[in-house]
């Protein structure tokens, strides 16, 4: 997961999406860097706003996306847990040092994402809401 998730090393996602990161409180977010956010991102409004998941080389596919982990720099909340005490934090650390690794690693992860044969056809569904079964 940690390797997939470094194609958020180009993109931007909308206010509505980090507000809550940066006005909620979030403890784990560089401090210049949510204020930074705030003067693009109201608290109110400008829900549809933009800013770049990798503030430091928004049009580079390269592993500065970890490098920001490390300084508490990750835009969504999604992509800063992977940097947060947890049993990842090596692999962020390795991937923030060695853009040969995460090369390599995020090669693998899409292969064997490309090898997954979904359910199709009456053998599957597509959910209604993602979160339960459809009735």
């Amino acid at each position: 997961m940690v390797a997939l998730s470094g194609p958020h090393t180009i993109g931007r996602a909308q206010c509505q999406n980090f507000r809550s990161r940066i006005y909620g409180g979030d403890t784990n977010i560089n401090a210049a860097f949510a204020t930074s956010l705030k003067a693009n991102c109201p608290q109110s409004g400008g829900d549809g706003n933009l800013a770049a998941l990798d503030a430091t080389t928004a049009n580079a596919f390269d592993n500065a996306y970890y490098t920001n982990l490390l300084s508490q720099k990750g835009l969504l909340h999604s992509d800063q847990v992977l940097f947060n005490n947890a049993t990842t934090d090596n692999t962020v650390r390795n991937f923030a040092s060695n853009t040969a690794a995460f090369s390599s690693a995020f090669a693998t992860a899409m292969v064997k994402m490309g090898n997954i044969q979904p359910l199709t056809g009456t053998q599957g569904q597509i959910r209604l809401s993602c979160s339960k079964v459809n009735s």
